[in-house]
C-alpha cells in the first residue's frame, strides 16, 4: 500500500524550477531515502508534501488525500523533523517534548517517552536557550519517535548530533520499520542512507535523476576488485568495462562494471589467482558517479 506519493510534482518561484516534475513512491513499511546536495531541491520538496508551500503543477498525496487541501487532517497522522530545529527559549525541553505530544492529541506514553529520554542521553530540565543544536535535534527526535503516527518524515535529522546519538537515531527508525511505520528520509550522509533504507531517490537540479530499490541501483554501480595473480595480467586494456586500475607491487585493484564483470573475472583467473577481494558497489559510488566534476554542489 503507498501512503505517499507525487507525480509531476513541481514548484516555481518566480522563474526559478526548485522541483521539476518529481515523482516519488513510499509505501507502507518503508523507509525511502531522499538524498542529494544542498539546493538540489529536498527542502522544498517536503515543504509541498508538509502542505507549507503549494505545487506550482502535479500532485502529491499522502494516505490517499491531497498534501495542500488537507494538510490538517494528514498531520494528525504524521511526524516532522527538520534539519534546524528552533524552540521556545524559555521553555525547557521536557515542557516542549509534552506540549508536541498533547498537540497531536490522544493518550500520552510517559514510559515511552522516558525511555527515549535516556536512549538520547538528554536532560529535558534545561531551557531551551542553553541547548546545542545536537540537542534542539533530541528534543525533536524524542517528540516524533513517541508519538504514534504512520508516516515520519526527516529532513536531515541526524544534524548536529555525535556519532553514538547517530546509531541511536538509527534504532529509532529500524525498530519504527519494524511496526508497520513509513519513513522518507532526507539525508547527506550516504553511509546512513544505504544501512537503513529500501528505497533511494537522488535529486539534482530539481530532478530525481536515478530511483529504485538498493539492490536495483547496486547494478549501476561499479564493483571494486583487488586481485594478486602468479602472473603478470595482460590485455586489460583491451577489455570493456575496466576503470581506475591501479597496480601496487603484487596487487591490482580496479573498478568493474557490473554487466562486464563476468567476463572481467574469466580473463584475470587464466593468469592464476592468488588471492582475490571483491567489494560490493556503495550508494556512494552511485552518488559520485552523478556528482562526479559538481564539487559536491548544484
Amino acid at each position: 500500500m503507498t501512503l505517499l506519493k507525487t507525480e509531476n510534482l513541481t514548484k516555481m518561484f518566480g522563474h526559478f524550477k526548485a522541483v521539476d516534475e518529481i515523482n516519488i513512491d513510499v509505501k507502507e513499511g518503508e523507509v525511502y531515502g531522499f538524498i542529494g546536495p544542498n539546493g538540489a531541491g529536498k527542502s522544498t520538496t517536503i515543504r509541498v508534501l508538509l502542505g507549507m508551500l503549494k505545487a506550482t503543477s502535479g500532485h502529491a498525496s499522502i494516505f490517499g488525500k491531497d498534501v495542500w487541501k488537507d494538510a490538517v487532517d494528514i498531520h494528525k497522522r504524521i511526524a516532522y523533523v527538520p534539519g534546524d530545529v528552533n524552540l521556545w527559549p524559555n521553555l525547557t525541553g521536557g515542557e516542549v517534548i509534552d506540549l508536541f505530544m498533547k498537540l497531536r492529541g490522544g493518550s500520552v506514553n510517559k514510559q515511552k517517552r522516558e525511555e527515549l529520554i535516556q536512549k538520547f542521553s538528554f536532560d529535558p530540565s534545561k531551557k531551551c536557550r542553553t541547548y546545542s543544536k545536537g540537542n534542539r535535534q533530541k528534543v525533536s527526535l524524542i517528540a516524533a519517535f513517541v508519538s504514534d503516527v504512520d508516516l515520519y518524515i526527516l529532513d536531515e535529522p541526524t544534524s548536529g548530533l555525535d556519532p553514538l546519538m547517530e546509531r541511536t537515531f538509527q534504532e529509532c527508525v529500524m525498530k519504527a520499520k519494524v511496526e508497520g511505520k513509513s519513513i522518507l528520509l532526507s539525508s547527506h550522509i550516504l553511509s546512513e542512507v544505504e544501512r537503513l533504507c529500501d528505497c533511494v531517490g537522488i535529486i539534482r537540479d530539481g530532478k530525481i535523476i536515478e530511483s529504485g530499490s538498493m539492490d536495483e541501483l547496486r547494478h549501476l554501480t561499479r564493483t571494486n576488485l583487488k586481485v594478486e595473480t602468479k602472473q603478470p595480467i595482460t590485455a586489460l586494456d583491451e577489455m570493456t568495462g575496466i576503470h581506475n586500475v591501479e597496480r601496487k607491487e603484487h596487487m591490482l585493484s580496479l573498478q568493474v562494471d557490473t554487466e562486464n564483470l563476468d567476463d572481467v573475472i574469466r580473463h584475470i583467473s587464466q593468469f592464476g589467482v592468488a588471492k582475490l577481494e571483491s567489494a560490493p558497489p556503495t550508494l556512494e559510488d552511485l552518488f559520485m558517479r552523478h556528482y562526479e566534476g559538481d564539487g559536491g554542489e548544484s
